[in-house]
């Protein structure tokens, strides 16, 4: 599932209407997860032939969870990371479909000093070692996400992976791609057309 149902208020306006090479975000998702092969794709968002998305990002992936009822693995990811690729679909589907888990997630090793602040103190340093950051898309059997969603209604998680977590699921990670970028700020948006013109000149 693309979720496209997001109010993008740090962008300044919603973005399921931007485009990238004259393709919009939520498309150019679609197009990569067809050319894997994956049968159903479902759009959750103000977009043709989409459905209707929630208040919260989580209540947007549920309906798309239910959706599709007949599924048994179910693929999560958000229009506003447009760059992603294949390569990394491909990736994420290795790390969870033949093993024994519950979901796999891209992450990417942080390799940045990472410091805990109150107000404007500077209160801990974290250790990085086993640190990652996490993108979509994110993969889950369905059974398991629908019974960590129901099981925490109130909370607004940041991913589904948290839910998860929170009822005991296993989830591996899979390598993540420092191009598969969030579109959040204007400015994000044009990183990501420098980065589709610089794959169009690779031979």
């Amino acid at each position: 599932m693309v979720v496209a149902a997001g109010s993008g208020s740090r962008f300044g306006g919603p973005k399921h209407d931007l485009t990238i090479g004259g393709v919009p975000l939520w498309q150019r998702c679609c197009d990569v997860f067809r050319a894997v092969g994956i049968e159903t794709v479902v759009v959750v968002g103000d977009v043709p032939g989409g459905i209707a998305g929630g208040e919260r990002r989580r209540d947007s992936v549920l309906a798309g969870v239910e959706a599709v009822p007949d599924a048994e693995w179910v693929l999560i990811h958000d229009a506003a990371r447009p760059m992603v690729t294949v390569d990394l679909v491909d990736r994420l589907l290795a790390a969870a479909i033949p093993n024994d888990v519950d979901g796999a997630i891209p992450g990417l090793k942080v390799t940045d000093t990472v410091k805990r602040v109150q107000r404007d103190r500077v209160v801990e340093t974290v250790d990085r070692s086993d640190l990652v950051a996490v993108q979509t898309p994110q993969i889950f059997r369905r059974s398991v996400l629908l019974e960590a969603h129901r099981s925490a209604p109130g909370l607004d998680a940041t991913d589904d992976a948290g839910l998860v977590e929170l009822i005991g699921g296993t989830v591996a990670v899979a390598a993540g791609d420092p191009s598969n970028i969030k579109i959040t700020y204007p400015d994000d948006l044009a990183r990501a057309k420098a980065i589709d013109e610089e794959r169009s000149e690779e031979p």
